[in-house]
């Protein structure tokens, strides 16, 4: 998949295109649907399907202090979409000056100028131009005068006990940050995944016989809540954007309070493995919360915790009991 930041940037050899656009963040089931509806609309036409998207978050800078909680890094989000079959994607900085462009403006100088729209897919709530002036129907009337046809994709929903919930992104921030781990995965249709960077911490699980990576991640990274979760580590090569290995992991999320910590952090204890990950890059996938964090009374107590957790976590990732 071809990828590039900023317009200017853009190849000049991609001809016509077939354009979604949108944070995209989480990938999740609803987006799946709406780049699946770009992508056949984009085989259909002979054309390639470019995803246009945003960088920071828009929240950010139309509203400063309020970045929301990031799903999926700009890598993450490259390697999946690539996955459903995109072509190519643009990442577009929105900056202020951006913000204010005029919904016309933003169609003849992002869509028509520079990536040469055939044809834009989009969400049936989508709106563009400065103050979201711009929705489905004004672009489509823009697409008649400029030769690009439009379509809006219904939302995806899902069933739950409280009804059919419409699949969003703010919808699984809210699952995460409650430590929902098996709702936010029925959303995204897989299991949620931060990254970052194998760094050394205190090196005290490795003294209670339970040696972690601890793993720093980015700003804003949506991490879940407190407690301990059944999941997995994987390896990356951010050279490639894949995966190199993957170990099943006993996870933990917080501060260490029966040890007063005060600085949050994940760490993550992978089953039936020996070796050093210091420097490298990884994700963690949280399958299910086992437990909330909790302060024991002593080390003992502790420890025996840890060994319940593990035990928990095999039973709920389905493989066999230690020897």
């Amino acid at each position: 998949m071809l990828r590039w930041r900023g317009l200017e940037a853009t190849p000049g050899d991609l001809g016509r295109t077939v354009v979604t656009v949108g944070m995209y963040d989480g990938v999740h089931r609803g987006h799946q649907q709406l780049i699946g509806a770009a992508v056949a609309r984009a085989r259909a036409m002979d054309r390639p399907c470019l995803l246009l998207t945003f960088d920071p978050h828009p929240s950010e800078v139309v509203r400063p202090g309020s970045h929301p909680a990031i799903l999926t890094s700009l890598d993450r989000k490259a390697e999946l979409v690539a996955g459903l079959g995109v072509d190519a994607m643009c990442v577009l900085p929105f900056t202020p000056e951006f913000m204010r462009l005029s919904p016309e403006t933003f169609t003849h100088t992002v869509l028509v100028e520079h990536l040469h729209a055939a044809s834009v897919v989009v969400g049936e709530n989508f709106t563009y131009g400065h103050r979201a002036a711009g929705d489905v129907a004004r672009l489509t009337q823009e697409g008649r005068r400029f030769g690009f046809t439009v379509e809006g994709v219904p939302l995806a929903g899902d069933s739950s006990e409280d009804g059919e919930i419409t699949i969003s992104s703010t919808y699984i921030r809210a699952c995460v940050a409650a430590g929902d781990m098996v709702s936010a995965a029925r959303a995204l249709g897989r299991p949620h995944r931060i990254e970052g960077v194998v760094v050394r911490g205190d090196r005290r699980g490795r003294e209670l016989g339970y040696p972690t990576a601890n793993v720093e991640s980015p700003p804003f990274t949506a991490i879940p809540a407190d407690g301990v979760y059944a999941g997995s580590l994987v390896i990356r090569d951010l050279r490639t954007g894949t995966t190199v290995s993957s170990a099943p992991a006993a996870i933990s999320v917080g501060t260490n309070p029966t040890f007063q910590g005060s600085r949050r952090t994940v760490e993550a204890y992978l089953l039936d493995f020996d070796g050093d990950l210091y420097g490298e890059h990884v994700g963690v996938e949280f399958v299910q919360r086992l437990r909330p964090m909790a302060a024991f009374a002593d080390v003992a107590g502790l420890v025996a915790a840890m060994d319940r957790d593990v035990a928990r976590t095999r039973a709920v990732l389905g493989l066999p009991p230690s020897v």
